[in-house]
């Protein structure tokens, strides 16, 4: 066994030591008295499964042709992986009932829930798999468990030590808020910026861009003073273009659009610009060898060459324009919108309605985004950064 593999099973080992912590010292402490583990039968059975864990980790270490022992192979893995999620379910249980009263055993046993989930995510990132697709379920899991344990450390901290709604909310009240918000007021923002000014505004930016960038490239001179222009606009700060779109456009989705329009039309056209001159003069005197013409060398040869820097250019503007869209929504909007309810729910405080329009947009960029990723798989699979 390597030193790597020696300290890995040392420090899974802890996941036990953590537990004996939780055995001796309180759950909660509070006015009404402590609580202990005893007291939980969830928690205690958690903890007991945490001893068997560990022990077999102590096993393996002093006996090192053993492996996994009980729990190698997938079946293993699962029991491991059901072991840690169901209980920080129970200590979040519990906790619920004792707001601001976490004890130090609480948190000795929060630590051994996610050591062991760590020894599940660890072993799940090692697992030899032949099968393609499983593969792709593994490498999609695994940061999910990561943003899993993320909410549940969040929850926690939140809830263990008392902290105010109006600082930090739990996950738990956000989500409630999430889930009473609809179909009011979260999707009528949600139509309002993103399905209305957002797409609109990314629609035409981009394809604007996109078009101007040709017409730059057949026509030389443009290169030289569009562009220079072009980087100088995409430096203009939004908070100072918003304002001036709202006195052109109104105070309604058209001009949120226009702020959308100048974030996106500018990367769009300098990544076309750069993509089209990707092509090698190998290339380029091939297709004037076939007495191509300008066209028929953008087509079949340009532009494919160029599509790597056009998805980039989706890309990063697919989270610009949402940004875009909410930060101009600050600068004047009618009562509807992401931007205007955060700013609003601010001011009275409702700080679980911010984070819930936050988890929104949030949800809905990163949405975005995956589908601009899947469609660049689909066009340029034949990059070598897509080859396997």
């Amino acid at each position: 066994m390597t030193f790597t593999e020696t300290f890995k099973r040392l420090l899974l080992m802890g996941g036990g030591f953590a537990a004996a912590f939780g055995l001796v010292l309180p759950l909660f402490a509070g006015e009404a008295g402590s609580v202990t583990v005893w007291d939980e039968t969830g928690v205690m059975i958690f903890m007991l499964l945490v001893f068997v864990i560990s022990a077999q980790n102590v096993i393996s270490l002093m006996n090192p042709a053993q492996k996994g022992g009980w729990f190698d192979g997938p079946a293993g893995d699962a029991l491991i992986a059901v072991a840690a999620h169901l209980g920080a379910w129970e200590l979040l249980s519990a906790l619920s009932g004792h707001p601001g009263a976490a004890g130090g055993g609480f948190w000795a046993l929060l630590v051994a829930a996610w050591l062991t989930g760590w020894q599940f995510v660890d072993r799940l990132a090692n697992r030899q798999v032949t099968s393609r697709t499983v593969q792709r379920v593994v490498t999609v899991v695994i940061p999910l468990l990561f943003g899993v344990w993320v909410l549940i450390l969040w929850q926690a901290l939140v809830t263990g030590f008392g902290v105010p709604k109006v600082l930090l909310p739990a996950p738990s009240e956000i989500w409630l808020r999430l889930v009473g918000g609809f179909p009011t007021p979260l999707w009528e923002d949600f139509r309002q910026t993103f399905l209305k000014a957002v797409l609109i505004g990314y629609a035409i930016g981009c394809g604007s861009g996109f078009l101007v960038a040709i017409l730059v490239d057949r026509v030389p001179f443009l290169r030289r003073g569009l562009l220079p222009v072009g980087n100088l606009v995409s430096a203009l700060p939004v908070v100072g273009v918003a304002p001036i779109m709202v006195m052109w456009f109104g105070f309604d989705w058209p001009s949120k659009a226009a702020v959308v329009i100048i974030m996106t039309f500018f990367p769009m056209l300098v990544n076309t610009v750069s993509g089209l001159a990707a092509s090698d003069h190998m290339q380029r005197d091939l297709m004037h060898t076939y007495a191509a013409s300008y066209w028929q060398s953008l087509i079949k040869l340009r532009l494919p060459q160029a599509l790597p820097f056009i998805f980039n250019a989706l890309k990063i503007n697919s989270t610009l324009a949402l940004i875009g869209a909410i930060v101009a929504e600050f600068f004047g909007t009618p009562t509807v919108g992401m931007g205007f309810r955060i700013s609003t729910e601010v001011g009275r405080m409702n700080v679980d309605m911010v984070w819930a329009e936050i988890a929104v947009a949030a949800l809905a960029g990163s949405i975005f985004y995956g589908v601009m990723t899947l469609l660049e798989r689909v066009f340029t699979f034949w990059h070598p950064s897509f080859r396997t």
